[in-house]
Order: C-alpha cells, then structure tokens, then sequence
C-alpha cells in the first residue's frame, strides 16, 4: 500500500506556489511529521509533513518548481520496492478557486484578477510565462494607471528600486552585493534561461528581457549586469545593450567591506566586492568588475569592460585595455600594459607588456 502526498493548498485565493525547498528525495525513509517540502505564495510560505511513515517513492516534483495544489509531489509507500502506476495525463485535481473568466494561457490569482479588473487593464496584454500575481503587477507596472497596457503604462521614478539581470553565481553574490548596501530595493531577477516564478535566494525570477519594458512601466530605472562574460564578453555587452535599449541605467556598486581611496575614479556599470582596494587616483571605466580581494594599486587605468578575478595583484601605473581577463590571484607588475581582449590566467605573474588579444597561461611568467 502507498499514500499519495498531493501538494496542499495555501491560500483558498492561489492555487500555485513555489517549492521553495525539497526536504526528501527518492528512496528516503521517513516518520509521521517529517518535513517534506516548504511552499510559498506571495501571501504566506508552510512547511508541509509527512502524515504516515514509510519509503518516498516516485518523486515528481524538483526545488524551485511552480506547482498547484492537488498536483502529486510522491508516495510514501510500506515497502521500497512499491512502484507506482504511471503518471496520468490528465490535470491534477485543484481546490476551485473560483470562476476566473481569464484569456487562454493566463494564470493570474484572484486578488491579482480583482486589482486589474479594478484598474480596467486588459488581461489580454498579460504575460502568459508565468503567474500573475497582485505583487507582480504593481511591481511590473500594470497597475500604475487605470486602463494603460503593462507597454504603456508609466509610474514614478522609484529611485531604490533596482533589478538584477542573470541569476548564476555572479547573480548571487550581486544580491548580497545590494542587501549589504541597505539602499536599494531588489524587485527580482531577469534572466534568459531560468523560468519564470521560481526564486534565486528569495527574490522571484521574473522572466526575460522581455520584462524589461513592463519594469520599466513600473517605474524601475536601474540595474545590475550580473552576466560575468567570462567565457564570452559579447555576452555581457549584450545585456548592457539590452539594458540601455530598455532605458535602464548601471549605478556603481561598491560592496561596504571594499576600500576606494577618495581620488579614484569609477564609472558607471562597476562592481567592486568585499575586500578590493582601489588605490589612489586609479581610474575604472565602464562595466568593470573587481572581485574579492582583488587589489588595483595607485594610478592603475582599467578601460571598460575588464574583469579583475579574486586576489589578483596590480602594481602602480597598469594600464589594462578594454575587455580584458585577469585570472584569480594573477600578479601584475609596476607600469606593464595589458592589451584589449586579453586574457592573463590564474596566477600569471606578468613582468612586462602583453598585446592586445594576447593569453598567458595560468601559473606562467611572462614574458618566459
């Protein structure tokens, strides 16, 4: 014999959650009032435990997944070896939430139906990516004037307001970047490649570039590239183009455990992180990013667009050419040049010039 553990529901309101985090996996044994999995809707999050003990078995849902209620998340069955019948094709059984009369495609909750009807905005300019709710059209815009589309709709300015595009790792340490600042409000995250409605530490992934116009009807100006471009730069260039289409802007970010000295210089669309110096009178073009620990010594020019890994070195007077790589705890000596494009890997000590477009190989001296 198995139990079915369907996901249960919330609020009479949402019939859709987050699976914010999987406590089981398949095969595990488990007791009456183990955890099993925490949900989240925009109005309330709950754990949610096992009611007998026995084996998981044919777990369906993953962490970060936007699941309905009634939708099965496994079995707890008496014996491991149970297996269970294949899935059905047909809809889970979900709790009515009450006659929506909503666009085909569009999953909007009620409180969220109620405010745009309110608002008279046309359900058909909706997003059908992902759920729409109450939180998602003030902060996308669409609530910002009675009868405008998401496209077309203009709020104020709000000036915390700030999104973050691309939710890897260099996403992540951006987030914490923002939150120890204490200045701005993070609406979510933008990325291509992620779905819409799940979280990358507590903030919702809000879509792709496509969102980019509704944010900014919703009066969010600025951003953060947290597309390192590591492998590819043109990739980061591409989001910055992205971002200046959208009329979005790229404020300095300088984590509160770095140090600039007064006289430097740093442009727009730089990151410095926890425990870089920037020395007196260095200049930091466009776009830069300066890692953990990284140290950029007095009078060095970055032009734009350099990427400076963690506990790499520059001396005095180093002058770095546009889209250039220096690899982790790479050592650049007093007054040497690196050209455009170039790239100096992982502990690299660089004792003279290297040209545009030019590599030195992790853990060499150049020149040999």
């Amino acid at each position: 014999m198995a139990e079915p553990i369907k996901i249960p529901l919330l609020n009479p309101n949402e019939t859709e959650a987050v699976l914010v985090a999987l406590h089981i996996i398949e095969g595990q044994r488990v007791s009456t009032g183990d955890l099993l999995a925490t949900l989240e809707t925009t109005k309330s999050a709950a754990d949610f435990t096992a009611e007998t003990s026995g084996y998981i078995v044919g777990l369906r849902l993953e962490q970060g997944q936007t699941v309905r209620a009634g939708e099965l998340l496994c079995y707890i069955a008496g014996d491991h070896n149970w297996k269970p019948q294949e899935p059905s094709a047909s809809s889970p059984e979900v709790p009515s939430s009450g006659n929506l009369s909503t666009p085909a495609g569009l999953r909007i909750t009620q409180p969220a139906l109620a405010l745009a009807r309110q608002l008279g905005i046309d359900l058909e300019q909706l997003p059908t990516d992902r759920l729409v709710t109450e939180t998602m059209l003030r902060s996308l815009g669409a609530a910002a004037g009675s009868g405008a589309s998401p496209e077309t709709t203009q709020a104020s300015f709000d000036p915390a307001a700030i999104v973050v595009y691309g939710g890897g790792g260099h996403g992540k340490a951006l987030i914490d970047l923002l939150r120890a600042l204490h200045i701005y409000r993070i609406v979510g995250v933008v990325d291509d490649g992620l779905q819409a409605g799940t979280q990358i530490m507590g903030l919702p992934v809000l879509g792709s570039a496509e969102v980019l116009k509704h944010l900014y009807a919703g009066g969010v100006r600025q951003a953060v590239n947290a597309v390192g471009g590591i492998g590819n730069i043109s990739t980061r260039i591409q989001v910055f183009d992205r971002l200046a289409e959208a009329g979005f802007v790229c404020p300095a970010v300088v984590h509160p455990a770095a140090f600039v000295e007064p006289s430097a210089v740093v442009e727009v669309g730089v990151q410095i992180f926890p425990q870089a110096y920037i020395g007196s009178e260095a200049k930091l073009g466009f776009g830069c990013i300066v890692n953990t620990g990284a140290i950029i010594s007095h009078e060095c020019v970055l032009d734009d667009l350099v990427n400076i890994s963690p506990g790499a070195i520059l001396a005095g007077e180093v002058k770095i050419g546009a889209g250039a790589l220096v690899g982790m705890g790479a050592t650049l000596n007093l007054r040497v040049t690196i050209g455009a494009g170039a790239r100096i890997g992982n502990g690299a000590t660089v004792k003279e010039d290297v040209p545009e477009k030019g590599i030195v190989r992790s853990g060499a001296i150049w020149p040999a």
